[in-house]
């Protein structure tokens, strides 16, 4: 028995194979198109992310026994809104993506609600959440709402869209962990709140149907979706499907997802533990019995996307992955101090107008100063939201695809002072989708099952040798990040 699990991220599609031993046994990517029509806004061409899906599951299933599949895992980037029609399944518009700022201002003039959503979401009122999006496109394109208004037009998240998509529009669901970081769901009854669907103006009608994490009742069209009839038997959003993925099921263990942005959650059990340190209270996962389970997370914006900026703006290095070995040429920074606050700064500063900064530059600074110092920020980043964990940081699981980069380990390692653990598959965020499609689906009956999948890799020590040059040089990340917040 093996699982196909779709992981739509920001900037591409993978499809895994995953086995019954939880281990990857094929996989396919497909890049798609990023939009940035003004500075600060991020958008999404909904069609090419479909598109995009079906080319890397395509992939994937090369040479694989299709029989041998028994259901589908979909996890997906978060906060970003999908507008589409019940009928044709075209969207009228772009995808407004998690990243995009244009609603900064909204923000601010809804600052006098800020303390009721955070009580009633766990989140804070920032253009990164969904309502705000959608409160925009109300305003700004009001031919365009009223469609979503009489009904016609659908609203949802990633995953919401894609098993739209999958099932020819049959079904039109999405789960918690999605639900969570709209600033339309109430965290602690499970459910949309019509207080805030009201504050944003969004009609409760136009959501989607909450269904649970895994055992769910969709199933695919063969004619939309590359001939495969199967169950949708897992969903979850990608950082708490990365949690689920690194066998987190224990309160208080955390893992850190290194994607185009970073992401530390942290297993808080039963109930939301709520954080006044810039930490969001969210929801993990839900049972199939209704049993919600929370966590505490740390948002970064700005982290891989930080290397592919160096690769595609820049052009100083010719991949991401080529980043470790130009960094490992120098010894140090040399003093350059890079804050990547391309879109602002997310955990625990909360800035939308911080933009990206760069200190301590000199006619001795080189590429390889630059690069390192950018492996670095990631490490500082990190280091900022573990800081204000309400309970001692201890060893970390890392993965996403900067996971791989041996240096950045160690640099985490020697910012944080604890361990680094890093799993045999770094892609945990599809294998989190896999298992909790796996759990619905029948190939594990239990969280303890998965846990025995889990196998470590690689293990980084903080060097002692260099902890004071490692908070030296904190220090000085944090100082250069005062000077990047207002900017805009």
């Amino acid at each position: 028995m093996s699982i196909l699990a779709i992981d739509a991220g920001t900037t591409g599609v993978t499809a895994l194979v995953v086995d019954a031993e939880g281990a990857i046994v094929a996989r396919g990517y497909q890049e798609f198109a990023q939009h940035f029509p003004r500075p600060g806004w991020v958008e999404h061409v909904p069609e090419e992310i479909w598109q995009a899906t079906l080319e890397a599951c395509r992939v994937a299933l090369r040479g694989i026994d299709r029989t041998d599949l028994v259901g589908i895992g979909i996890t997906n980037q978060r906060e970003t809104v999908v507008l589409w029609d019940r009928e044709t399944l075209g969207s009228p518009r772009r995808a407004i993506v998690w990243q995009d700022r244009r609603t900064a201002s909204l923000c601010t003039e809804m600052a006098a609600h800020e303390e009721r959503v955070r009580e009633l979401t766990g989140l804070r009122l920032d253009p990164y959440f969904s309502a705000t999006k959608l409160a925009w496109i109300a305003e700004h394109e009001p031919h365009t709402w009223a469609l979503v208004a009489s009904g016609r037009y659908a609203v949802g998240t990633v995953d919401s869209y894609l098993i739209a998509r999958m099932t020819r529009g049959t079904w039109h669901v999405t789960d918690a962990s999605n639900a969570c970081r709209t600033l339309l769901f109430d965290l602690e009854l499970g459910a949309w709140s019509e207080e805030l669907c009201d504050l944003f103006g969004v009609p409760t009608d136009a959501l989607p149907e909450l269904v649970p994490n895994w055992g769910t009742a969709m199933v695919t069209e063969p004619r939309a979706f590359l001939d495969l009839r199967l169950p949708i038997a897992g969903m979850a959003g990608d950082q708490q499907a990365a949690l689920f993925g690194q066998a987190c099921f224990e309160v208080g263990e955390a893992k850190c997802t290194y994607g185009t942005g970073s992401f530390i959650l942290v297993n808080t059990g039963a109930t939301p533990e709520r954080s006044d340190a810039g930490l969001l209270s969210t929801a993990a996962w839900r049972s199939p019995d209704g049993e919600l389970s929370y966590a505490l997370e740390g948002s970064i914006f700005v982290t891989g996307a930080a290397v592919q900026w160096l690769r595609d703006g820049l052009q100083i290095v010719g991949s991401a992955a080529e980043s470790e070995a130009i960094a490992a040429t120098v010894t140090s920074s040399d003093g350059v101090v890079f804050v990547p606050a391309l879109t602002g700064l997310g955990a625990p500063h909360w800035d939308p107008d911080a933009r990206g900064t760069i200190l301590g530059l000199t006619r001795g600074t080189t590429r390889a100063h630059l690069v390192r110092a950018t492996l670095e920020a990631i490490a500082f980043e990190v280091r900022d939201v573990m800081a204000t964990l309400p309970m001692p940081p201890g060893p970390l699981k890392v993965d996403g695809g900067a996971a791989a980069n041996d240096l950045l380990c160690q640099l985490q390692a020697d910012q944080l002072g604890v361990p680094v653990s890093r799993p045999r598959f770094v892609e945990t965020t599809g294998l989190g989708a896999a298992f909790l499609a796996g759990l619905g689906a029948g190939v594990w009956s239990s969280f303890d099952e998965i846990r025995d999948t889990w196998a470590l890799a690689a293990t980084f020590e903080p060097d002692p040798a260099v902890r004071a040059q490692a908070d030296a040089d904190y220090a000085r990340w944090s100082r250069a990040v005062e000077r990047a917040k207002a900017w805009a």
